[in-house]
């Protein structure tokens, strides 16, 4: 998990969104159990109660649920998925799209670019 301690996300926040892009590569599954916060702390590097607001945090999102006397696994649902898959990608446009305005570029070149970028790899040399 690479958090960034000069970012001006908040290292909770990172912890959460390390977990959704995990899952999104597949390098967890709904129903995989997670370190208990004390162990992610001593992974990351960080305080136990950043974990615990990260945890507290994918709880409230419905991303984890917390088994009593057995840990915090990924919630079993088989639309968690989907959804987060959704909403990074959905991110990373508007991320994208903020970035292209932030350069002046119009809508059309914006596409354009993005166009002649997507299709780059599947044109066979």
């Amino acid at each position: 998990m690479e958090l960034d301690f000069n970012s001006p996300k908040p290292i909770y926040l990172q912890m959460v969104d390390e977990v959704k892009k995990a899952l999104a590569r597949g390098e967890l599954s709904p129903g995989d159990k997670i370190p208990s916060h004390k162990e992610r702390a001593h992974i990351s590097k960080v305080n136990p109660n950043t974990v615990q607001r990260a945890y507290q945090e994918m709880e409230r999102e419905g991303l984890t649920e917390t088994l009593r006397g057995q840990g915090t696994f990924i919630k079993n649902d088989p639309t968690l998925l989907v959804q987060i898959r959704s909403e990074m990608a959905q991110a990373a446009v508007k991320n994208f799209i903020e970035e292209m305005r932030g350069l002046g570029i119009e809508p059309e070149e914006t596409e354009r670019i993005l166009r002649s970028q997507l299709y780059k790899g599947n044109e066979g040399g």
